[in-house]
């Protein structure tokens, strides 16, 4: 059946039709998401019009950021990269606009499910996603299926504090000394500018990976990333990790994070497989379409 697909990001709506296994008509618009969860939401009906007039879709499968009520539809919680997003019924809005049934799960969630269909979790049973942009997202696979807690909120890595002396949620924030602010693309980007203004976004970074200062962020970064996965992997026990996220490309990221990922967890956890994501763009995408539509 073809399905309307839409990934709401902080940076980007990704979009496209998906079919029997396929994606098409692929776009990426940007999100504009500091104007606000209307600006955001007004962009994404105004992407699904633009669809409408390729082919009949019957179904809308939304991966977005946020905290999200698969059940209901509902944006739980959003930070304050999309203003104004959490209580948003993003479920009940397209239905009532556009009169198809539509599902909404939260953007990690998605890719995740994308990833056990389509991409590197396929046949794991247990498994933990986690995404590495704007912020830091996770998900967890248990039994083969979904793990969402008991508010639809599990898998929030990037909440971990990964930094106490730093916690200080008055004057920083809920996420204040959390792994997010650390590990994220973002984080690295900041601390690069700090040291080269030019340094504006992850590609410029790596492509001066041979100035050893730059190396120097680069692995710190990294050794942020594997303070949160220790986490993880103790906690979860599970049998792969995929790692998801655009600086993931990078192979010296992945590279680096195997090698000292199990000289820092115990033996007995060292059998846990560091995958890259396999889906890229499109994971989202792909799990918003193997969403459950209850129709």
């Amino acid at each position: 059946m073809l399905t309307m697909v839409l990934d709401i990001g902080g940076t980007a709506i990704k979009s496209g039709l998906y079919d029997d296994g396929e994606l098409s008509a692929v776009r990426e618009t940007p999100t504009d998401a500091k104007m606000g969860a209307s600006h955001v939401v007004a962009r994404a009906m105004e992407l699904i019009e633009e669809y409408q007039k390729i082919g009949r879709f019957r179904r809308i499968g939304i991966s977005t950021a946020g905290q999200v009520d698969s059940e209901t539809g509902r944006i739980i919680y959003a930070n304050e990269n999309i203003p104004g997003y959490t209580g948003t019924a993003l479920k009940d809005v397209m239905e009532k606009k556009f009169g198809i049934p539509a599902a909404v799960e939260n953007d990690v969630n998605a890719a995740a499910i994308g990833e056990s269909v389509f991409g590197a979790g396929k046949g794991v049973e247990e498994f933990v996603c986690l995404t590495y942009g704007t912020g830091v997202g996770g998900a967890i696979f248990a039994n083969g299926k979904l793990y969402s807690g008991s508010s639809c909120s599990a898998g929030e890595f990037g909440g971990i504090v990964t930094h106490p002396q730093e916690r200080d949620i008055i004057k920083g924030g809920m996420f204040s000394g959390c792994y997010e602010k650390y590990a994220s693309a973002t984080a690295l980007v900041e601390r690069a500018r700090q040291l080269d203004a030019s340094l504006s976004d992850g590609r410029t970074v790596f492509s001066q990976m041979d100035r050893p200062e730059v190396r120097g962020i680069i692995d710190g970064w990294i050794m942020e990333i594997i303070y949160g996965l220790i986490t993880v992997v103790c906690m979860l026990n599970p049998s792969c990790v995929i790692l998801g996220g655009g600086v993931m490309e990078q192979p010296y990221v992945l590279e680096q994070i195997r090698e000292k990922l199990y000289r820092h967890i115990m033996p007995s956890f060292r059998h846990v497989r560091i995958e890259k994501a396999m889906l890229g763009n499109h994971a989202g995408m792909l799990g918003a379409a193997m969403l459950d539509f209850h129709e």
